[in-house]
């Protein structure tokens, strides 16, 4: 094979890891801290967990929260019935098991947080009878592309429903676009409860990419819009724990310093001098090479003002939330890339011979 081919690709595969060398990602090494002490709450290694694979917990006044230590769910018990928050997969039938745990009385209604599989996949586990309540796009998003797992919402809105079943109330609010569309807050004024999904998961920094968010600008929006809510509790759909509302708090930092890295990082590199200099010192017929190091460098850039930046306990973020040491250049790449993408520019490039520096 000629020096200028691709390089041959080798595989490592196991068990636990399928790797490939030179263009794949790298296996997470064994040298990344542990996460914080306490993220890992006790139903974790209880023999009801380890044996069913869910746990189920009051928050206060019949609210309740259920996890497979991963995703979360949530239902009130009222004097009609019960009313669940999502199903996902992977509790599945263990919505039911988690129900009748605690009551008898049948489900009569499902809320919908929004139209991913994965938070509301196995919703036709509660049967054809129920009300499904769901933001007016959800309900478009599944008619255009139709799962008989995620049956279609029996009733939608637009930017405000009160649900009242039992002498419970629950207020639900679209206020735009965040994760994805139709993605609604949840808010149980009487538990003081707060649903919303996908936008911050606390103990954790979440999921990689902003937990795969369509729109930054909104889902970070969406931050400050659950901070505006008077809750003791709070459901955020993912991993190991439900939330207070200082924890939801320091989640909120932890983006804020996503941000300023990055919009820093973009500041550096992402000026027509500095991207030139990036994509020519790879070469100009390897331009997609050169890309990659040119958002790589942000990347990189943004990672470390976050990993190394003492937040506002003094302590680093791999000791306060977990994944901060594996998640971090993801949510650098997104949120970088958000801010190309839409945050205003503050110039462009001018007509003529050698334009003055812009941003790109």
């Amino acid at each position: 094979m000629c020096q200028s081919s691709q390089i041959p690709i080798s595989v490592e595969e196991t068990p636990s890891f399928y790797g490939i060398d030179h263009y794949g990602f790298p296996r997470a090494g064994a040298d990344d801290p542990l996460d914080p002490e306490g993220y890992y709450p006790p139903y974790f290694q209880s023999e009801h967990f380890q044996k069913y694979g869910y746990h189920v917990e009051e928050l206060r006044g019949g609210f309740y929260w259920v996890t497979s230590a991963g995703y979360d769910a949530a239902f009130v018990v009222t004097e009609e019935g019960v009313v669940a928050i999502d199903a996902p997969p992977t509790l599945g039938e263990n919505m039911l098991a988690a129900i009748e745990d605690v009551t008898d009385r049948p489900v009569t209604h499902v809320i919908y947080s929004h139209w991913h599989a994965d938070h509301i996949g196995a919703a036709s586990v509660f049967g054809p009878d129920v009300e499904i309540v769901a933001h007016r796009i959800t309900k478009e998003l599944l008619e255009r592309f139709p799962d008989p797992k995620r049956p279609l919402p029996t009733r939608t809105f637009d930017d405000e429903l009160v649900l009242e079943v039992g002498g419970v109330s629950l207020q639900l609010s679209y206020r735009g676009e965040n994760h994805c569309p139709g993605n609604i807050f949840i808010y149980a004024p009487q538990q003081k409860v707060l649903t919303a999904v996908d936008i911050v998961s606390p103990g954790s920094v979440t999921f990689m990419h902003c937990d795969a968010s369509q729109n930054i600008s909104g889902w970070y929006e969406a931050q400050s819009q659950i901070l505006e809510y008077d809750f003791d509790y709070f459901v955020g759909g993912h991993h190991m724990r439900y939330g207070t509302y200082e924890q939801v708090k320091l989640c909120v930092e932890y983006f804020t310093d996503v941000l300023e890295g990055a919009t820093a990082a973009v500041e550096r590199f992402s000026r027509s001098d500095a991207l030139a200099d990036i994509v020519t010192g790879t070469g100009w017929n390897r331009i997609f090479v050169g890309t990659e190091n040119w958002i790589s460098s942000m990347a990189n850039y943004t990672t470390r003002h976050v990993l190394e930046k003492e937040t506002s306990d003094g302590r680093l973020w791999w000791e306060r939330l977990a994944g901060a040491t594996t998640q971090t250049k993801y949510h650098a790449y997104t949120v970088l890339e958000s801010i190309r993408l839409e945050r205003p520019r503050p110039d462009y490039r001018l007509r003529g011979e050698n334009p003055p520096v812009f941003l790109t």
